[in-house]
């Protein structure tokens, strides 16, 4: 259903999700962000920061400072526990795109069973990022 046929019908419509990240150091994440993956710092909040946004495309990340790791490090990368995925319509020339920045691959770009071709991106507080077609 689109919006419009969701508004017509007076019914809600899910335009976009926003998962929150956990991070340690919310400059050391913005700087992955951008410099590794492409994304934009969106907004910035707190003195120090404590909470922002990073975005790229349709994409939005939410950053969230903590003092201690959230997750077992090594159960979420053992277990392939996602912190989100980003669907987008061309995998193989952001997956190049990423060889070239150095960014750190959880999963090398692959067909999935089911289907689909799925990359993984480690980030610096280990929050497991999909990309998917």
């Amino acid at each position: 259903m689109t919006a419009s046929a969701a508004s017509e019908k007076g019914e809600a419509f899910l335009a976009l999700a926003e998962p929150q990240l956990f991070t340690a150091d919310i400059k050391r994440a913005c700087d992955f962000y951008t410099g590794r993956l492409g994304f934009q710092v969106k907004f910035l909040y707190g003195d120090p920061p404590f909470y922002g946004q990073v975005i790229r495309d349709g994409a939005r990340l939410n950053l969230r400072h903590v003092d201690r790791p959230v997750f077992d490090r090594a159960l979420r990368a053992r277990e392939d526990l996602l912190s989100a995925t980003i669907v987008l319509d061309k995998i193989e020339p952001l997956f190049l795109e990423y060889q070239t920045t150095g960014a750190v691959f959880h999963q090398a770009l692959r067909t999935e069973p089911w289907g689909r071709r799925t990359f993984i991106v480690a980030d610096p507080d280990g929050n497991l990022i999909a990309f998917s077609d």
